[in-house]
């Protein structure tokens, strides 16, 4: 699989591509070790494109995960990624709401400024 072709998944998925994966491309091609992303792309193809949920779903799933080890900035890029995917603000809340129950208040409030601010950006919420 090309650059411009991890590229374009990325972007297919998510809508732009993440810094993180622009930098581990250029980090493994100056190591010479440009196989790894090959095989790190080969996983994500068979797991995210290949899997029966559907992208909106995956997502989701995606988001609370990340919410419940507390990993901020990934959740964000996966809340663009269920709004690409047709996720609404009802969902992404009730994403919201599930991860107060594992993660307790302080989960649920960065829940809501992570979902905020995602559909801040998308023009669906003001200031």
């Amino acid at each position: 699989m090309s650059e411009t072709e991890i590229e374009e998944r990325y972007r297919e998925l998510l809508g732009f591509v993440p810094d993180n994966v622009m930098k581990r491309s250029a980090l493994a091609k100056l190591a010479g070790h440009e196989a790894s992303i090959e095989a790190v792309e080969s996983l994500r193809e068979s797991l995210i494109h290949d899997n029966p949920l559907d992208r909106k779903t995956q997502q989701l799933v995606h988001f609370a995960m990340l919410l419940a080890m507390g990993h901020t900035q990934p959740a964000r890029l996966h809340v663009r990624g269920a709004l690409k995917a047709g996720a609404g603000p009802r969902e992404l809340y009730g994403v919201c709401e599930t991860a107060a129950i594992v993660g307790g208040m302080p989960i649920f409030s960065n829940a809501v400024d992570i979902v905020y601010d995602a559909l801040r950006e998308a023009g669906l919420i003001g200031t």
